[in-house]
């Protein structure tokens, strides 16, 4: 592709960027298209029956499936940033992305990111009270709240996004720079810009040790204590009940902080392009993947709405189409 390139004030003006993706054969490339469609979809579908599930339950109808549904809203729109562009590339020799349209990725993306560390922390939360303080769970936990902490984790996400587009988008890239990368990433393009990014750096950093580190004490603070509330239950029966009533949502935890903090905890300097491609398909691809299945897996309430939803869908279905003829 024929580079596009403005002058202005003797500074030569990016208008598109290369996405180098995952340069293999091209047989290889169209496995790996079929291989992140179907994940693709699938994550969709999964989480798309998730929120039918809760919304359709009343007995669903509490602070914890309401955080739930917040969580496979945002993933699905988490997933949609990058996959379908990424999906793309998979089948054209054109893996250029323009400036504006590599912020509004970047952007969006780092929105969902930030507001998944607050969300997953206000989650733990949500499980602290429920079982350190079960008599005043209903009180303290209302509807009010619930709606107002929601809010909060998005609000946060969009203003630390903001900010970070601040001081990425005016940087100077020169030419038409290849990020080694399949979507557009704060680390990448920092790499690639063609003056002094410090600033933007020590911005990024200073957010991202804010968004990482605070909502990690929140869950690490909440598990604490709830550990320490489980090993006081008498009953075996009744400690395994409770910690049943977090354990999805840990692994998730677990799932998401491990892998982006592998990514985002480290300099510049030492940002490895190939080591973390492998790691940005975990988060970005796997764990919204695996996320509704682990919900599923371990909530009993979950799993029988989904049943029940999706024999209900089923029934109507059949009952119209006997109508019909």
């Amino acid at each position: 592709m024929i580079t596009q390139v403005l002058e202005v004030d003797n500074l030569t003006v990016t208008t598109y960027f290369i996405l180098l993706g995952f340069p293999t054969r091209p047989a290889f490339q169209l496995l790996l298209f079929s291989v992140f469609l179907a994940t693709y979809l699938l994550t969709l579908l999964e989480n798309f029956l998730i929120i039918l599930a809760i919304r359709c339950d009343g007995q669903l109808h509490k602070p914890m499936y309401f955080f739930l549904s917040h969580l496979s809203f945002l993933e699905m729109w988490y997933v949609t940033v990058i996959s379908p562009k990424m999906l793309v590339d998979f089948l054209s020799h054109d893996k250029s992305i323009s400036f504006n349209g590599c912020m509004t990725q970047l952007y969006f993306f780092v929105t969902f990111v930030c507001t998944e560390y607050i969300l997953l922390a206000v989650m733990a939360f949500d499980r602290y009270v429920a079982i350190c303080n079960p008599l005043r769970y209903p009180v303290i936990m209302t509807n009010q709240l619930c709606g107002a902490l929601a809010g909060g984790c998005w609000l946060c996400g969009l203003m630390t996004a903001m900010i970070k587009m601040v001081f990425i988008a005016r940087l100077h890239y020169c030419g038409t720079p290849h990020i080694n990368h399949y979507f557009c990433d704060i680390s990448p393009l920092l790499n690639v810009s063609c003056e002094d990014s410090s600033q933007a750096e020590l911005v990024d950093f200073f957010l991202a040790l804010m968004v990482i580190a605070v909502p990690l004490c929140v869950v690490v603070a909440s598990y604490a204590t709830i550990l320490t509330t489980i090993l006081k239950i008498p009953s075996s029966q009744g400690r395994q009940k409770a910690f049943s009533t977090c354990a999805s949502h840990l692994t998730v935890v677990t799932l998401f902080y491990s892998t982006t903090l592998f990514t985002y905890a480290r300099p510049k300097l030492m940002y490895a392009y190939n080591s973390n491609k492998v790691v940005s398909v975990l988060y970005t691809v796997i764990v919204p993947l695996l996320n509704p299945i682990i919900y599923c897996l371990r909530n009993r309430e979950v799993k029988a709405a989904l049943k029940k939803t999706i024999l209900c869908k089923g029934s109507r279905s059949r009952e119209e189409g006997d109508c019909s003829s």
